[in-house]
């Protein structure tokens, strides 16, 4: 169910460098609880807007508001706290599934929850013997899986998704997005979904094209 406040306002926001435009004039309202894929060509200004968006680059024209607030004057521990950035590469320390899995805990200063992270890995089709593998053992897909349970440990507001599927196969591509969809529909969770692979729109209430860096809203 979506909330009346929106979650993200996006007005105008726009980015520039080497006087190369790889935003312009992009507004957008995002309500709480949306599933949104986003589609585009390659060099397209798709993963630029994801990673203003994720406060990981600051846009050169225009202003986003998290919450009504500017997120530039969100302190950047805070904020990620509630926006949760996924990386098309899982970016996993080279310890154990366990270490990386309570990394979270770690920065909260709190305990770390092996049920909770027992919950988490049968989640996406993996069990607790994962939990002392070493990360260097493990394929492409189980790490994506274990960096998708580590971003989800304490359950954001807000996932951003940058093509986090594109090298996997479809039966880790379609337990990554099922347990995704799952979460937007039974926690509103919100979500924003970078892909290539147009069947995935289906999935989402909205779908935007960024082309030239010029967003169009699809669906």
């Amino acid at each position: 169910m979506l909330t009346q406040a929106p979650i993200f306002q996006l007005e105008q926001v726009g980015f520039q460098i080497n006087q190369q435009q790889i935003l312009k004039e992009v507004s957008l309202t995002i309500h709480a609880g949306e599933s949104i894929a986003i589609i585009g060509p390659s060099g397209s200004g798709k993963s630029t807007l994801l990673k203003i968006m994720g406060s990981l680059l600051s846009p050169t024209e225009g202003v986003i508001h998290y919450q009504g607030q500017n997120i530039s004057k969100i302190a950047a521990t805070e904020y990620r706290k509630e926006v949760s950035y996924f990386f098309q590469n899982a970016l996993l320390f080279d310890e154990t599934v366990r270490d990386n899995l309570a990394f979270p805990a770690l920065i909260r200063d709190e305990s770390f929850d092996e049920e909770r992270a027992i919950r988490g890995l049968e989640k996406v089709s993996l069990d607790a013997s994962y939990l002392d593998k070493s990360v260097h053992d493990l394929s492409g897909g189980e790490k994506q899986r274990i960096a998708l349970v580590r971003n989800l440990m304490y359950l954001p507001k807000v996932l951003l998704m940058d093509e986090v599927t594109s090298s996997l196969d479809a039966t880790n591509r379609d337990i990554i997005l099922n347990y995704v969809r799952q979460l937007n529909t039974e926690e509103s969770l919100t979500v924003l979904w970078i892909t290539h692979n147009n069947d995935d729109t289906q999935y989402f209430d909205r779908v935007l094209q960024v082309k030239n860096g010029v967003m169009e809203e699809l669906k």
